[in-house]
């Protein structure tokens, strides 16, 4: 009862904002997108482009829109566009309706367990390359009616955009910066130190980490969840570091590596080939298992749709996998 309430509550918001936009006719959802996807754009072939639409019908919608309501809503140059007066007020109300839809529509689905709708999902590097592909292929697989959109950057940017509500959850590696984020531990890294195939330290069965002093390090850039660790595990052991380089990918640490630069710490996942053709040497570090945890995070205050409760689902069998 409660969530009918809150759906009715939505409704009459809703009627009440379209009266405060003085239109008695019908003007339809998809218009509303269209005008607020060119307004935060500025730009209509972009608009169109995001929308899968042609740029007349853009325009189609826009003239459309501004003959509801007898006002010129942008302002059109060939660079850009900008909202008018009366394209400020209807850009602000338009996205309030918008908001109210969704949520209607999320609660409706939920009570008739429809799965479907779009997902915004972001994920670190490491996840991203090498995690992700398989979780969202078996998503898609069980709920082929969601769109999911995937990001990918360092964990930083990660957060960044899960604290702004850009993203409606993400996976990262390291430890959380950013306030108002929800995160939970889902999964478990190994962690390696890779060397050159002709490093001298490869002669030993197992070194200690004292060995790694004053040793040439490849890092990656600062905001990476393996860079945090990195510095983590330097700061721990006390180590000098004769000299560093710092690249803004996994591949051009791994490959700065395998040319005999220097030395890295990364995931076991993504040197595993590496290894096995003895591109890079894995060094054994005496009475040290090095790992990270995985986390998935989320916004604190965000509702959550079917199609983000069943990918979250997911994420964590895959917690459940790798303890069984």
């Amino acid at each position: 009862m409660l969530g009918v309430a809150s759906t009715n509550e939505g409704f009459v918001r809703t009627a009440r904002l379209y009266e405060e936009l003085g239109s008695g006719e019908f003007m339809s959802i998809e218009q509303l997108k269209v005008f607020v996807t060119v307004a935060e754009l500025q730009h209509f072939s972009r608009a169109a482009e995001l929308l899968h639409l042609s740029q007349p019908g853009v325009s189609m919608h826009i003239r459309s829109l501004e003959n509801e309501f007898g006002a010129k809503l942008l302002h059109r140059s060939s660079k850009r566009v900008k909202l008018t007066e009366a394209g400020e007020i209807l850009y602000r109300q338009a996205k309030a309706i918008l908001l109210q839809y969704e949520t209607a529509k999320h609660e409706i689905d939920r009570l008739n367990q429809v799965v479907s709708g779009s997902l915004s999902v972001g994920a670190s590097f490491t996840i991203g390359e090498f995690l992700l592909p398989k979780l969202l292929a078996s998503y898609a697989r069980l709920y082929p009616g969601v769109e999911v959109q995937v990001t990918v950057g360092n964990t930083d940017e990660i957060e960044r955009l899960v604290q702004a509500h850009e993203l409606e959850v993400g996976l990262v590696e390291g430890e959380l910066q950013r306030p108002g984020i929800r995160s939970e531990t889902f999964m478990e890294d190994e962690m390696i130190v890779a060397v050159p195939a002709g490093h001298p330290l490869v002669a030993y069965r197992e070194v200690t980490p004292e060995a790694l002093q004053d040793q040439v390090w490849i890092f990656r850039e600062v905001g990476s969840g393996t860079r945090a660790y990195s510095d983590r595990l330097i700061r721990e052991w006390g180590l000098r570091v004769q000299r560093a380089y710092v690249l803004s990918s996994t591949q051009g640490v791994k490959e700065t590596v395998a040319a005999g630069l220097g030395i890295a710490v990364l995931s076991r996942w993504t040197v595993g080939r590496m290894v096995a053709t003895e591109e890079l040497k894995e060094l054994r570090i005496r009475g040290q298992r090095l790992t990270r945890l995985l986390s998935l995070i989320q916004g604190e205050e965000r509702a959550g749709t079917l199609a983000l409760d069943r990918f979250v689902q997911q994420v964590r069998g895959l917690r459940t996998a790798s303890s069984g």
